[in-house]
């Protein structure tokens, strides 16, 4: 693909963070395309620059060279029709699961009224009926992370960028996750760049796979994954799986060792 029909498409994009200490190159020249409604997942070794490049699609931070088109227009600040949801949910604690939900309309200064009815669509959608009008210390890691995920939704965004969003949570409530990400995202049909250390959690949810190297991050191989959808826990079980997740450890483990210095953990530990 060449940029020119992608949802969003990176050129190049270079990101050196300077300060007292020296310079410090995160992003060495980047270029991926993502289409829309497309589930791309970034993974690499620790520090190699992922969540970097998230908060430079969403418009937080500045990029010193290179180009960023999404949805066509070129990017040049933050932009509004994006939702982000990060590893913790970061939930107002004295707000209710509705107030929550409704949060960036008030912030963005709409009206709530008006997007009442889609607040609460998404509660059902998450399966989160019922606790309405509860408040985030009394819901599991879990559920707190799908109203950051409705929240995210709220104001029907093209765009959803999640930075692991699900690192926090133990491994069966991960998996659970995983299922109820990829069911939102069949309904919504939202384009997703997700983030994540997970090999396995990688190719279960991807369409497409983008591997980047240690630090400075360059893209080492795009990966699409054509597994079945819809796809369940009883994928991970098929040859056709495997070997995605073995060529992704394959291309993680080249990133190990440089005298002898582990870059990144081995296949057991990786997303444990």
């Amino acid at each position: 693909m060449d940029g020119k029909d992608a949802f969003i498409s990176l050129k190049g994009v270079r990101k050196l963070y300077r300060s007292r200490r020296g310079e410090i190159l995160a992003l060495e020249s980047v270029s991926f395309d993502v289409d829309k409604s497309e589930f791309a997942v970034i993974v690499g070794p620790s520090g190699c620059g992922k969540s970097t490049l998230l908060k430079i699609v969403a418009g937080l931070l500045p990029y010193e060279a290179g180009e960023i088109t999404i949805d066509g227009m070129p990017l040049t600040g933050p932009v509004r029709d994006i939702g982000i949801v990060f590893q913790r949910p970061a939930l107002f604690r004295w707000k209710t699961v509705l107030g929550n939900v409704l949060a960036p309309i008030e912030l963005m200064g709409l009206n709530k009224r008006e997007y009442l009815a889609r607040a609460k669509e998404l509660i059902i959608l998450a399966r989160l009926q019922g606790f309405e009008n509860r408040y985030p210390g009394e819901l599991s890691g879990g559920m707190q992370q799908r109203v950051a995920i409705c929240r995210a939704l709220i104001h029907n965004p093209k765009l959803i960028l999640m930075d692991e969003p699900f690192g926090a949570l133990d491994a069966m409530t991960r998996d659970k996750m995983n299922l109820e990400i990829l069911r939102i995202w069949c309904e919504e049909k939202k384009t997703v760049l997700f983030v994540t250390h997970s090999i396995h959690e990688a190719v279960f949810l991807a369409d497409k796979i983008v591997v980047l190297s240690d630090r400075p991050a360059v893209v080492r191989e795009i990966i699409p994954v054509k597994l079945p959808r819809p796809r369940t826990i009883e994928l991970r079980a098929t040859p056709e799986y495997g070997r995605y997740v073995v060529h992704l450890y394959e291309l993680l483990q080249e990133e190990f060792t440089e005298e002898g210095v582990e870059r990144a953990p081995p296949l057991g530990a990786v997303g444990d």
